[in-house]
């Protein structure tokens, strides 16, 4: 995914996984760390070698491992002694198309029975797939897809197990400017969506479980599987460990990066896009008088500030958990920006600027200690996130 494609796209966006559903808070997860204007982020490279990585999720299984997934169709391990395994943990690349920029291998998330659900563009046609297999195999069970063939741009494809066990799944607008497709108010599609499906049982005729919570279940015409909309390319986004609640990272069109940031149960939300596009209204013809719109906890101009937000994780790792607890990070593909936010006592948010991380930035991840790393796009390159107190 090469800069140069962003200003004709405006999108590029990425994909955090969390893998498996959250243990519950400990008291020191929820100690807020020291104010951001004396915070500071730095991102230092720990393996190389990597090709075009799209997501980053710890493996859970005791190894102390992480997965990166590449956008050709192939999932690397990442171990903090031994550096970056030569054998992938899967190769699905026959079955991905990765030919253009924003497509390819997208999300990976790791069931708690060891079970793999991938997020890919499919060779066959571009559909936006959603499968099942397991490392070593390269087997997919394709458990649902969204028709994506118009645009190449906007294919989401973020994957993560809520800390309901649910698993929830990113897809973008369909692609083009200025949501060409009208998606994004739509509730009879799938694109522009965040999903929440059950994939721990089968309800036949589907290979999943559509949860009778969803939102929008008994809404005639609507899919069942929406959890929340209004969103043009939601690249990353994640859950937070202590209080569940759920980060958006949401790329803009051109005037506005946004974040997002709603309870964990808090389903049916709208974003607004695209009505609107960050804090103000986009396209009046797209707005309804009966609608009720979710504005963003933080944003920033595209185009003098960034080109695409790269979305990131409120930090519940031990080692700096007396600076950054409580500290949603995220930054920029084009300026590197190492963007901080925090919700305060009163509901309010303070974000800053907390350093600089590596340009080409496409994923977040974290550890299975809740630690956090970066990749970039080019060179290639893995990194761990530290944080430091200034002066």
């Amino acid at each position: 995914m090469s800069r140069r494609h962003l200003p004709v796209v405006a999108s590029l966006a990425v994909l955090t996984l969390l893998g498996t559903a959250m243990p519950a808070a400990s008291g020191t997860e929820t100690r807020a760390g020291v104010p951001l204007d004396q915070l500071t982020a730095t991102a230092t490279e720990v393996a190389t070698g990597l090709r075009n990585p799209t997501a980053i999720t710890a493996l859970n299984d005791g190894s102390g491992r992480i997965a990166v997934t590449e956008k050709r169709g192939v999932v690397r391990a990442y171990h903090p002694r031994t550096g970056l395994a030569a054998e992938p943990l899967l190769d699905i690349s026959d079955k991905v198309n990765a030919a253009d920029v924003e497509r390819g291998l997208l999300g990976l998330a790791i069931a708690t029975d060891r079970q793999v659900y991938v997020a890919y563009t499919r060779k066959s046609d571009n559909a936006v797939t959603l499968g099942r297999t397991r490392f070593g195999s390269n087997q997919v069970q394709e458990l649902l897809s969204q028709e994506h063939s118009r645009y190449p741009n906007h294919n989401g494809g973020q994957l993560a197990f809520g800390p309901d066990g649910k698993l929830y799944w990113g897809i973008g607008d369909g692609g083009g400017a200025g949501d060409p497709l009208a998606t994004g108010q739509k509730l009879d599609t799938l694109l522009g969506k965040i999903l929440r499906i059950d994939v721990s049982r089968a309800c036949a005729p589907l290979p999943y479980c559509v949860p009778a919570d969803n939102p929008f279940v008994r809404t005639p015409g609507a899919r069942p599987e929406i959890w929340s909309y209004g969103l043009r390319n939601p690249w990353q986004f994640s859950f937070d460990r202590a209080d569940r609640s759920l980060w958006i990272g949401d790329v803009g069109q051109g005037r506005f990066e946004e974040v997002d940031h709603i309870g964990g149960n808090q389903g049916g939300v709208n974003f607004g896009w695209s009505c609107k596009e960050g804090p103000v209204v986009y396209d009046e013809t797209r707005c309804s008088p009966d609608a009720k719109y979710t504005d963003p906890v933080f944003h920033y101009i595209s185009g003098e500030q960034g080109c695409a937000v790269i979305g990131g994780y409120v930090y519940r790792g031990r080692k700096f958990a007396g600076l950054a607890a409580g500290t949603y990070l995220a930054t920029d593909f084009c300026r590197g920006t190492a963007w901080a936010v925090r919700k305060n006592a009163d509901g309010t948010y303070a974000s800053g600027q907390i350093g600089q991380f590596p340009l080409d930035a496409t994923a977040f991840g974290t550890d299975a200690q809740g630690e956090l790393y970066l990749a970039d796009e080019v060179p290639g390159r893995l990194h761990r996130i530290s944080f430091a107190k200034k002066g």
